[in-house]
């Protein structure tokens, strides 16, 4: 199974913020959505950075709350770790797994084009189990 079918369920659209948006105004964009990280983008089509609440609690406990106040490119991860449409949910989910992140922007030739959490990729991997158990079962009860 390919990423491309994640978003193909999921659907491509992407909350991103500003980086000189304050953070106050991501944990807002944060809360809106109900999601967990945001990609922090100029045009909204390439990846400056990703935000996420992870970052914001790391922050917060070191700064206390002026940090809600200091801009986005202040406290986002500016390393991202990406994907194409094309890598396998395995591959991605080993990725996630090894390099303990929750939220893998979808690239492809520089350009945004969708996010995927570790929910979309446990989700995709229990449907894919659920599937091939049926079918397994369906082959041992009727023998096709």
């Amino acid at each position: 199974m390919k990423v491309q079918s994640i978003l193909g369920v999921k659907g491509t659209t992407v909350a991103t913020v500003q980086p000189i948006s304050t953070v106050a105004e991501a944990v807002a964009l944060l809360r809106e959505h109900g999601i967990g990280a945001l990609v922090v983008s100029n045009d909204g089509q390439h990846v400056d950075g990703i935000v996420s609440e992870r970052d914001i609690v790391r922050r917060l406990a070191d700064d206390g709350l002026g940090v809600l106040e200091s801009s986005v490119a202040e406290v986002m991860t500016a390393e991202v770790t990406t994907c194409s449409p094309n890598d396998t949910v395995d591959e991605l989910m080993a990725l996630m797994t090894e390099l303990r992140i929750r939220h893998v922007p979808v690239v492809v030739d520089g350009r945004l084009q969708g996010v995927v959490s570790i929910g979309d990729v446990v989700k995709a991997h229990v449907s894919h189990l659920v599937t091939e158990n049926q079918a397994m079962h369906d082959y041992i009860t009727t023998g096709r």
